[in-house]
């Protein structure tokens, strides 16, 4: 039986480990599960552009990684295959803009081994003194582009969720790698949270950059990192220029957005509604074809 440790290997050893080691913070975007607007993923790529970091550890992807089910790119180029990428799952120590220490684990989220990763990603939390671990992604939402985008929060503690959700009650969700997570280290007494940020549905299966910067905000706001967000707010802004242009082209489109907002509105200056989810979200046949053409021409110009 492989224990939790045979899962990762530590490729820098100079950092300081134990009770002793300076308290840290860690965050983790898997992809596999659900990323509406690649939010997770996106926040990911950014913290590691922008700030300064290294690779701590790496996990065994061969043993956690179904190749099947999500495989990797290859590139053919004229007579012969080059460039394969393989999937990754790494530990990043991250400096923010304040000279403080975090950890960011990124990459593929494991099709096995879900109770051992959990074993290990415990194992690393002990080893590098980590207080607080925060899991991101995103979700697709009935809510328009064009209003402020919400967040469901979550916690092992209620104390830690310090922002009302649209909903309450109790719903049974399937469960992926990062929420299982969650519920070990809660298990275990450990503090573990999460945001999901709402991206628009229309626009859920394209990289919508302001879906990140609603993340960055709310890690900040969570707990004191100094994270930049310049050049995810300008990218933002271009694409939320460029989804207007399509909207503004699209008289289907329009109206979907413009309802969309009503039901926002609505939502937002009402105490009692506790879901947007609830009434009149449009279904897919009511987006139209139209939508369907605005969405892949966008995604024409972002390639």
């Amino acid at each position: 039986m492989l224990r939790p440790d045979d899962l990762y290997e530590i490729v820098d050893e100079s950092v300081a480990t134990g009770p002793a080691a300076t308290p840290k913070v860690l965050v983790h975007a898997l992809d596999g599960f659900m990323d509406a607007g690649q939010a997770g993923r996106v926040t990911a790529d950014h913290l590691l552009e922008v700030l300064e970091h290294r690779l701590l550890a790496r996990f065994d992807v061969d043993l956690l990684h179904d190749y099947r089910a999500r495989r990797p790119e290859v590139t053919f180029a004229e007579d012969r295959f080059t460039d394969y990428t393989p999937p990754h799952l790494s530990l990043h120590l991250v400096t923010d803009d304040a000279g403080v220490d975090f950890l960011l684990l990124e990459g593929v989220e494991p099709d096995n081994h879900w109770d051992r990763f959990a074993g290990a990603v415990r194992q690393l939390i002990d080893q590098y003194n980590v207080t607080l671990t925060i899991g991101v992604h995103g979700i697709p939402m009935g809510v328009p582009h064009t209003r402020p985008l919400g967040l469901t929060a979550h916690a092992t503690r209620p104390e830690l969720v310090t922002r009302s959700n649209i909903w309450d009650g109790e719903m049974r969700l399937p469960a992926s790698a990062g929420t299982m997570l969650q519920v070990r280290l809660g298990e275990a007494g450990r503090d573990a949270m999460g945001f999901a940020v709402h991206v628009p549905h229309y626009l859920a299966e394209n990289r919508f950059p302001g879906a990140a910067l609603a993340l960055v905000h709310a890690i900040s706001a969570a707990t004191g990192l100094l994270l930049p967000s310049k050049a995810l707010l300008d990218e933002a802004a271009v694409t939320g220029r460029l989804v207007d242009e399509q909207v503004e082209a699209s008289d289907d489109a329009s109206a979907v957005v413009k309802s969309l907002e009503t039901q926002y509105d609505a939502a937002a200056g009402s105490v009692s509604r506790k879901s947007l989810l609830a009434d009149s979200t449009p279904s897919a046949d009511e987006l139209g074809a139209e939508v369907e053409q605005f969405l892949a021409e966008l995604n024409r110009d972002d390639d």
